[in-house]
């Protein structure tokens, strides 16, 4: 029995939910039921005439932009009229005119299972603009794509909050977006008017191929149920001069630069971060972005014991490796990264000013994750406060 996301149950049965007035919707490519059948269809169809705006996050409403701040534009939908306004344009918090064109705020998105991935971020700016303007905010709940049970990293210091980490997360956070608006709901204060239509048939051990749902890619650079698992590691790439698979078909599958020496990164990687993947070396040459048109020495990641797989611990590790071999070749990456003009955007990443510091120094990468370890307990508690699924 496939998994039935939060749009198929509220198009099910409509008056159970507080959809009142005009809606607008926050969605993209990825907004889709079990059957490809676009949210702002099904709006259309169940609450005839009541749409009167839809929103986009990153990447734009189509999904059509392919990296960091390449801005997208609004637009008026062609087939219904309506304002599409944009919140990676001009701003990234809804104005008061967007807020004025609707009643309820309906938020249909796929999110990545990451800290990182900004979506969540657009998700809390909306939630506290309509909070602001006295308007309810309708999530439609998604599988989190690489489970809702594995949890990793560092929290992030609340000093280093930023677009890509406005809350203590750890870098992989095992919850849906259903649980995060939640959590920011109640934890973090918004305190918004917040309704969360849950999935039928979704357990937390659920990675997306276990759903029976169809894979959209939620933004361009995640094409494969495998770019969303190993991207809480691989993401860390984007903050430096190595190519984090951008401009490939895997992106952060794929990882290299023109100078990465495999042999010796294979040679020094300790056998304990592979555990549930294998490394395959290849070369790769890159369409866009870093280091466009030059072939690459990298590797493949492969999960083929995907339980037992910890991308951020794995990515953490290569890196320090890289670092230790190609000292001189190996660069961070410089600002700006997500509208950020001063802090470096590994910082950024990494939600944490010491830690990049503490991985050149070469420090053993199990015993930063000891340090973590009672803070992403404590966060593994307080999360189940705002759990929908057992």
């Amino acid at each position: 029995m496939r998994t039935r996301p939060g749009i198929e149950i509220l198009c099910e049965s409509p008056g159970r939910w507080p959809l009142t007035g005009r809606l607008g919707l926050l969605a993209n490519p990825a907004s889709v039921d079990g059957h490809l059948r676009h949210a702002r269809d099904l709006l259309r169809e169940t609450f005839p005439g009541r749409l009167t705006a839809l929103f986009s996050p990153q990447h734009g409403f189509f999904a059509e932009k392919q990296d960091n701040m390449v801005e997208s534009a609004g637009f008026t939908d062609p087939d219904l009229g309506i304002p599409v306004f944009s919140l990676y344009g001009d701003t990234r918090i809804p104005t008061p005119e967007m807020m004025d064109a609707i009643d309820t705020l309906v938020i249909d998105l796929q999110d990545a299972g990451t800290r990182v991935y900004t979506f969540i971020y657009t998700l809390s700016y909306c939630m506290e603009a309509a909070r602001d303007h006295g308007k309810p905010v309708v999530v439609l709940d998604r599988p989190n794509p690489i489970n809702g049970i594995t949890m990793e990293g560092n929290l992030l210091a609340p000093e280093w909050a930023s677009f890509v980490g406005r809350y203590p997360l750890p870098m992989r956070h095992g919850l849906t977006i259903g649980e995060l608006a939640r959590l920011f709901n109640d934890r973090f204060g918004i305190g918004c008017d917040l309704t969360v239509v849950p999935m039928a048939h979704w357990q937390r051990s659920m990675r997306f191929a276990d759903t029976g749902l169809p894979w959209v890619a939620p933004s361009p650079n995640l094409p494969t149920p495998d770019s969303a698992l190993v991207y809480p590691g691989q993401v860390i790439w984007e903050g430096t001069n190595i190519s984090e698979g951008r401009g490939t078909t895997r992106p952060f599958e794929y990882f290299g630069a023109p100078f990465l020496d495999t042999h010796a990164v294979a040679a020094r990687i300790q056998p304990e971060f592979l555990k549930g993947v294998v490394l395959r070396p290849m070369v790769f040459e890159p369409t866009s972005s870093k280091w466009q048109g030059v072939p690459c020495q990298g590797f493949q990641i492969h999960p083929v014991a995907p339980d037992h797989y910890r991308s951020y611990t794995l990515s953490l590790a290569l890196l320090q490796v890289v670092i230790n071999i190609h000292g001189d070749a190996f660069a961070w990456k410089p600002p700006p990264y997500e509208y950020e003009h001063e802090r470096m955007p590994i910082d950024l990443i990494l939600g944490d000013g010491n830690l990049r510091k503490r991985i050149e120094q070469q420090e053993e990468i199990f015993a930063l994750e000891q340090e973590w370890h009672d803070d992403l307990e404590s966060f593994k508690t307080l999360s189940k406060n705002f759990h929908l699924y057992t």
